[in-house]
């Protein structure tokens, strides 16, 4: 009846304790999500089925690329490094759950006084113990359960940051070879403009030696000679800068830096088109995300530390248990009697801390709270850059298709002012304007090529690497 007493009043101490402690209420993740993303299709225009992923580009050279950038940037070895420090730290919390074991021995002589009180009858004594020692809490509350999920929340939550370092950085090496195309090809129209500027001069200096015409136009296609090799000379300052900042991007030495040209692939005129993009993509593409999904882990792990420390206010119980012999000689240190063995169990309640427990839980719930709004608005972003990419893919679509028109029409007109001109029905100034207004055409034919395609890119990092095809059963109109 005592035994049955006591047991009663620990469990009404321990139900008191674990009452005083309240559990916050925690706010949920509830994203309003809505059904599909709007389309980008211009009407009158077919969708087409699409590939995942950097392969739609067709570029060899810019996929090799991709693969060294992946292999050797130094951010993505800095994370993969916080990989291996989140699965260790996974490892130790793992490792709490389970039973710790040791083994030891000892050896050792003393002298006892002999002119104590009770003498002993050889103060020479030797002791040797070998001891088997095992201990093990049990995780009755699921405190140490807890942890472990908030340490694979969290090693969970860094591979998925390793794979943002490799979606953005993907990003900015097909950002960069687009953008090394276009100045390759804005010096492919610069140097053929030259050769033109220079075959004018050539031709008005022979003119103007002849007294046929003035030295006006000698000096006007002069000044557009000049005009064109200033331009040359910006570009490839521009170019061998990207060339620098790729190489950076590819992970490469310092000395490659320099000495090591980046590759070259397929011109920029004749790179795969960027796709029509399907509309009504579903939103839950977004979910694919890896900042998403990292936060979403991050939620996870602080949902599961408010509960680890909440278990803390329970009672642990403990058990231990060793095995071992002892004996005063060597020899006798491994026969029967010298076997030594215990049990044990203990219970430990926390009566009393100053608030701690208490306070600790607070803060876990306040940062609970904390890595739940930055997954909103995490969220909210991943949102916004999808629609702006999907802005920018029609529109620069819609820039170039312009671009291309303009420039066919200025190509006329160039045309049709050097037939006026050699006519005598209008003076040379028109003819340079034509020239340069379609100098200036090409090159922004050029640039709206590249916008293109960086535009793609971006909508492939932005829908967490791509889309998938529509079913080729599906009629057009009908997205699954």
């Amino acid at each position: 009846m005592r035994k049955t007493l006591i047991a009663l009043l620990l469990a009404l101490l321990i139900a008191s304790l674990t009452g005083c402690i309240s559990m916050p209420t925690l706010r949920k993740a509830n994203p309003d999500l809505p059904q599909a993303w709007p389309s980008s299709v211009p009407a009158g225009k077919e969708e087409q089925p699409l590939q995942d992923g950097w392969a739609h580009f067709n570029d060899p050279t810019l996929t090799g690329l991709i693969a060294e950038a992946l292999q050797h940037n130094s951010d993505l070895l800095l994370a993969a490094a916080r990989i291996e420090e989140a699965r260790s730290a996974l490892g130790l919390r793992d490792a709490d759950r389970r039973p710790e074991v040791q083994i030891g021995g000892s050896a050792g002589r003393t002298r006892a006084t002999e002119k104590g009180s009770f003498p002993p009858p050889s103060p020479v004594n030797n002791k040797f113990q070998v001891n088997l020692q095992a201990a093990y809490e049990v995780d009755l509350w699921d405190r140490y359960r807890q942890a472990s999920a908030a340490a694979r929340a969290d090693l969970l939550a860094s591979e998925y940051a390793r794979d943002v370092v490799r979606s953005s950085l993907a990003s900015s090496v097909a950002q960069g070879y687009f953008q090394i195309a276009a100045l390759d090809a804005a010096l492919a129209l610069t140097q053929d403009t030259l050769n033109n500027r220079r075959e004018a001069v050539d031709l008005h200096q022979l003119r103007f030696d002849a007294g046929i015409v003035s030295e006006l136009p000698l000096r006007q296609t002069e000044a557009e000679l000049a005009a064109v090799e200033a331009t040359q000379a910006d570009l490839i300052r521009q170019l061998r800068q990207q060339e620098t900042a790729l190489a950076l991007l590819l992970g490469r030495s310092p000395r490659a830096l320099a000495d090591d040209p980046v590759a070259r692939g397929k011109p920029l005129a004749v790179l795969t088109a960027p796709p029509v993009i399907p509309g009504g993509l579903p939103s839950d593409l977004l979910a694919r995300r890896p900042d998403i999904r990292q936060a979403e882990q991050r939620l996870v792990g602080a949902e599961a530390r408010v509960l680890a420390t909440r278990a803390a206010i329970t009672p642990s119980l403990s058990l231990t248990a060793n095995l071992g012999t002892e004996s005063k000689a060597l020899s006798n240190l491994f026969s029967g009697p010298a076997t030594i063995w215990g049990i044990g169990a203990s219970l430990v309640q926390t009566l009393y801390n100053a608030g701690r427990t208490e306070t600790a839980l607070k803060g876990d719930a306040a940062r609970q709270e904390q890595v739940l709004l930055a997954y909103e608005q995490t969220l909210r972003v991943a949102f916004k850059e999808v629609l702006d990419a999907l802005v920018a893919t029609r529109q620069a679509r819609e820039a170039g298709e312009a671009e291309n028109r303009r420039a066919q029409a200025l190509a006329r007109a160039a045309e049709l002012a050097g037939l006026r001109y050699q006519n005598g029905i209008s003076n040379y100034l028109e003819v340079l304007d034509a020239q340069r207004n379609l100098y200036q055409a090409e090159q922004n034919r050029i640039e709206a090529r590249r916008a293109q395609l960086a535009a793609t890119a971006e909508l492939f990092k932005a829908l967490g690497g791509g889309w998938l095809p529509r079913p080729e059963t599906s009629p057009p109109g009908e997205h699954g």
